[in-house]
């Protein structure tokens, strides 16, 4: 029997969220499909001291505006007993709660949490994978542990056919928060105003399938009969409650873009000269590891400037390009709209993107760098003691065939002289980023060289490649000092070759 009375104010919603629940959201950074008016309802009902208190939050990626929004909303004392976070970065008050011990922190790799929703809604015993192996999240390397609270198991290691595997353990799920574009009475739910599907009907059947409430957030509701059946991503039948929010944005920037949720499409925009940067020299010399007909992925940070340098001269059309969100072609955006691409050319649910990256259908990925050790394994998901959380980073980062990781040499107070084909350091930084040994393991170099993959460092001053023997110095920028600008500002010692190859020229000239 049709249900009339699933539309409902988000005060009404909130209420539903009671002391303890398991609550999984969805998001990717940016307000990517953020269901910001269900959150601060959930906020104010809390600050107005009628709870919910000790929740477990669950979400795959970014989530928030790095202030207020968000994840941010859940990030008050007693109001959040354990968080599994994909990403962090868009909560600095949830890193805070991390970091002081006021909550249970765990990261998962994104995909893994996106996929743990299907099998949990299939009530499957957990997902079982290769992807985590010989990182942080590798119970034999914490478990994805961040901080002494967290003492729970989430992840065990296990023996198939004689190749191991990690298995994540199910959970229950009490309240699913979605978001899409429109819904009808019924509660079917369109996303053909969204710039992404994410996980957003995995999350839906976990939490129906575990007897759990489905709470989703739309802009405006649509006459029985209004949506195109092919246009459904969320059925009626698994959805408990719809809240209306008509100021709903499509990002943190922008209200509504046909351009980048698929409704229009039209030629890519001409790219504007990039000015010369480190990280210009850093994603000019990536660049050119590109090689035609590639399915590649490019990262947060330095590495959509590789995308915007093959958009530049007119290349982009010879890779298949791809996003973790599920997205194929197109522009993609930067900085806080990261995950957004403009004139996209498909648009997939992120965790069947997930099912390819696993299986091997990335040849190459381009991935940012925090720390690097001498055994070539990087970590971005903890620094300075700060819950970083990797997003789809390792999912990634294990599976496409090549692996460009782009990095600044080093941090805190460099300073560079670039131009006329040439890099000078003129001062260098406060904090290393070639370390003995990582932090905290979120790529693997051992497990790399185990699986056969092509592992390449491109920092602005030199290159390295990983190897069976190690890590190989493999060029360095015009201009360096090997000795006074490298070797002595990392804290291994690199395998070198009699003359490292020295850097194009061009990579450091303007224009």
């Amino acid at each position: 029997m049709i249900n009339d009375s699933k539309i409902m104010d988000a005060d009404s919603a909130a209420a539903l969220v009671g002391d303890g629940a398991t609550v999984g959201l969805i998001g990717g950074g940016g307000g990517l499909l953020e269901a910001d008016a269900i959150m601060a309802a959930i906020e104010s009902r809390f600050l107005g001291g009628d709870g919910p208190r000790d929740l477990t939050l669950v979400h795959a990626l970014g989530i928030g505006d790095r202030d207020k929004r968000g994840l941010n909303r859940f990030a008050h004392e007693g109001m959040v007993r354990k968080v599994i976070g994909g990403h962090w970065v868009w909560s600095p008050r949830m890193q805070a709660l991390a970091k002081d011990e006021k909550i249970e922190a765990y990261v998962l790799p994104g995909g893994v949490v996106m996929q743990q929703w299907r099998e949990i809604g299939a009530k499957r015993p957990g997902l079982t994978t290769h992807v985590g192996l010989g990182t942080f999240v590798d119970p034999r390397f914490g478990g994805g542990r961040m901080n002494e609270s967290a003492k729970d198991d989430l992840v065990e290691l296990v023996e198939i056919d004689g190749r191991e595997w990690l298995r994540y353990r199910p959970f229950p799920v009490d309240i699913g928060i979605i978001r899409g574009s429109f819904a009808d009475p019924d509660g079917n739910i369109s996303l053909a105003q969204e710039a992404a599907t994410l996980d957003v009907y995995a999350l839906a059947m976990a939490a129906h399938n575990c007897g759990g409430k489905v709470i989703a957030q739309v802009r405006h509701v649509v006459p029985r009969g209004g949506i195109s059946a092919n246009l459904v991503r969320i059925p009626g039948a698994i959805v408990d409650v719809v809240v209306v929010a008509p100021d709903q944005p499509l990002s943190h920037e922008v209200f509504h873009d046909p351009t980048l949720t698929g409704e229009s499409w039209g030629a890519p925009e001409p790219v504007g000269a990039i000015g010369l940067t480190d990280r210009t020299a850093i994603a000019r010399r990536a660049a050119a590891e590109l090689s035609d007909g590639v399915v590649i992925n490019y990262g947060f940070g330095i590495p959509d400037a590789v995308a915007k340098i093959a958009a530049a001269r007119g290349d982009a059309g010879k890779y298949y390009q791809t996003i973790e969100h599920g997205t194929y072609g197109g522009t993609l955006l930067g900085g806080t709209s990261f995950g957004y691409a403009r004139y996209a050319t498909a648009m997939i649910d992120a965790p069947s993107q997930f099912d390819f990256y696993s299986g091997g259908g990335l040849d190459m990925a381009f991935l940012g760098m925090g720390e690097l050790d001498a055994e070539g394994s990087v970590n971005v998901s903890k620094l300075g003691g700060v819950t970083v959380g990797p997003g789809g980073f390792i999912d990634i980062a294990q599976n496409a065939r090549k692996v460009v990781f782009c990095g600044t040499f080093e941090a805190k107070g460099v300073k560079l002289s670039i131009g006329g084909g040439r890099l000078l350091i003129e001062r260098h930084g406060a904090v290393r980023k070639m370390v003995p040994a990582v932090d905290q393991i979120t790529f693997s170099g051992p497990q790399a060289i185990k699986s056969g993959q092509e592992v390449i460092y491109v920092t602005e001053r030199a290159v390295f490649r990983l190897t069976p023997a190690g890590l190989v110095l493999a060029e360095v920028a015009p201009g360096v000092d090997v000795k006074a600008d490298v070797l002595e500002r990392m804290g291994f010692e690199p395998l070198i070759p009699s003359v490292p190859k020295i850097m194009d020229g061009s990579f450091f000239t303007e224009g």
